[in-house]
């Protein structure tokens, strides 16, 4: 049984060694990383660091200042394209990729194939993005298919809404957002952007005029679901002849069949709570019928909709609310480790679909000064976020390394994230990949911890496909158990079994552990004195292993033991 470790990169960010990183420069001044960047080297690196899958984010072509229009490519109005490069979620053409990743733009969909090929060689699998519930105000696909029809190509803008049509229409009104149309991100002066009637915007704004903070460069698309309507909202998902109503569904399912076709082994679908359930069961059915070793991971928020979501056909679920908000407030001293198990407990029955992560490209950065501003305080958070369960874990591209975040990029001001929408470079990436010679002792062993952590979580059988016995109900806070900074649980597979202590304290810990009678009798265990060895450290820990009796340990500061019996 395999453990996925997801490695999330931006291709545009990860290959890029240029080092001018001009505020809201241009990819002429700033450059921008390519495939071809993504070689076996670095491809072999990301997988001997521990990690099963790649999530290439931002590959298919989205909407950007950047002008193209030599190769075929239509020009996007700056106005309503956010940064220099542009959001990676403002796809301008489903069936094409970012022209910003090739070496030869002509050729950019081969170089991603060439990266397919690679990625698979190297061992790992490959995660794109499916952008299903917007896309950029200007789309407009010049690489479909034959015989397949454009979005809005065929919709009666007078109708607000239509199950026939792609989009919503704001009748007979222009798109006025409160946005300057008339200049650039540089201030200058150009031909008005004009949109009439105006489409309803990503972020379910049905009027003409949505707001600054709004997702005013995209529009929204339509699932058969009018949220306007006399009685409020309504669903008109199938005819009377029992077949999918709305026109959507189709091209969408097409999108994905497409990529599929094309060797992507996952799909990591934005924003996937904000597009029916009705959708996703029908779309993940077909695709699966096709390639059924297919996986869906959705972004969705909402913990009262995980099950629907499931049941629709989605692999795995982000565990932001849930998890990821716990370690993090864990993590900065705002809450109490005691409270990871309430957490996990809440999605107990689903718990091997739901996905683990301290980064991503939403999120700040753990050692940005808007989180820990320390990476090291988040290796207990890594310990448990990896080896606690069965499910899978996302790392994202430069967290080994203790990327801080703190730029100022340009349209992504200084928030302690990466910047997504500009052309810049990293140094932590630079170095962790393209110039090894330059990286400091601490980058090394930043590298070094997350690479033991994510190697036993894969190689270890009790993680893999082991039962999970968290031991904190039985140890409640005392003198000798801070279970406001001690998180402890065991793993058990066979005869081979995980003794995890983790410690989220800035000081070495001396804890009394018990392990209840129930431990013993739910998974299995011998009591006895053992030899344990610490698979972080390497030592040689001796232990008495009975039920009720204290097991007596130091965890060291900012991390924590995993002994192996």
């Amino acid at each position: 049984m395999e453990k996925i470790i997801i490695y999330q990169m931006l291709p545009r960010i990860f290959g890029n060694t240029n080092t001018t990183r001009k505020h809201n420069g241009t990819i002429a001044e700033n450059g921008s990383g390519k495939f071809y960047d993504i070689d076996g080297i670095a491809l072999n690196r990301i997988r001997n660091l521990g990690c099963t899958h790649v999530w290439f984010t931002g590959v298919l072509r989205h909407a950007t200042s950047t002008d193209y229009t030599f190769y075929g490519i239509p020009a996007n109005h700056p106005a309503v394209v956010k940064g220099k490069a542009g959001s990676p979620y403002a796809i301008a053409d489903y069936y094409d990729v970012d022209p910003d990743l090739a070496v030869k733009v002509n050729k950019r969909m081969m170089e991603f194939h060439r990266l397919v090929e690679r990625t698979h060689k190297a061992g790992l699998k490959v995660i794109i993005d499916f952008v299903p519930n917007h896309v950029a105000r200007e789309y407009h696909s010049i690489c479909c298919p034959k015989g397949v029809r454009d979005l809005g190509a065929d919709d009666n803008k007078d109708w607000h809404f239509s199950p026939k049509n792609n989009f919503y229409y704001c009748w007979g009104m222009p798109f006025t957002p409160s946005i300057d149309l008339g200049h650039d991100s540089d201030g200058k002066a150009v031909e008005p952007y004009c949109e009439f009637p105006a489409k309803a915007t990503g972020n379910d704004v049905f009027s003409a005029s949505p707001g600054l903070n709004d997702w005013y460069e995209t529009v929204k698309l339509n699932y058969g679901i009018d949220y306007c309507d006399a009685g409020g909202r309504s669903e008109h998902f199938f005819g009377l002849d029992g077949k999918p109503l709305p026109n959507t569904w189709y091209k969408m399912t097409e999108i994905l069949l497409f990529w599929a076709e094309k060797g992507v082994d996952a799909f990591r679908c934005d924003m996937a709570e904000m597009v029916p359930t009705a959708f996703w069961s029908y779309a993940t059915s077909m695709v699966k019928e096709a390639y059924p070793n297919i996986v869906f991971i959705g972004e969705v928020y909402d913990p009262k909709q995980y099950r629907r979501y499931i049941a629709s056909g989605f692999d795995y679920l982000y565990d932001k609310v849930g998890m990821y908000d716990t370690l993090r407030n864990v993590v900065c001293g705002n809450d109490s480790a005691a409270n990871i198990t309430r957490k996990w407990q809440e999605t107990d029955d689903i718990r091997n679909h739901m996905l683990y992560f301290l980064e991503n490209h939403d999120e700040q950065r753990i050692g940005s000064d808007f989180f820990a501003g320390d990476p090291w305080r988040a290796i207990p958070a890594l310990i448990v976020s990896t080896l606690l369960g069965t499910n899978p874990f996302m790392l994202y591209a430069g967290e080994e390394f203790g990327e801080k975040g703190m730029d100022e990029e340009g349209f992504s001001g200084k928030d302690g994230r990466t910047t997504i929408f500009d052309y810049w470079s990293i140094d932590s990436l630079r170095k962790g990949f393209f110039a090894r010679r330059e990286m400091t002792k601490e980058d090394k062993a930043i590298e070094k911890i997350h690479s033991l952590i994510l190697n036993i979580a894969v190689s270890q059988k009790a993680v893999t496909e082991g039962l999970s016995y968290d031991l904190m109900y039985a140890n409640p806070m005392s003198a000798r158990f801070d279970a406001t900074k001690i998180f402890t649980f065991l793993r058990k597979a066979g005869k081979e079994s995980l003794f995890v202590v983790t410690n989220f304290a800035a000081e070495d810990k001396d804890v009394e552990i018990d392990i209840p009678l129930h431990a013993f009798e739910y998974l299995h265990l011998e009591p006895g004195n053992k030899k344990a060895i610490d698979l972080i450290s390497g030592r040689i820990i001796n232990i008495a292993l009975y039920p009720e009796t204290p097991v007596s340990l130091s965890v060291p500061a900012y991390s924590g033991l995993v002994l192996k019996f």
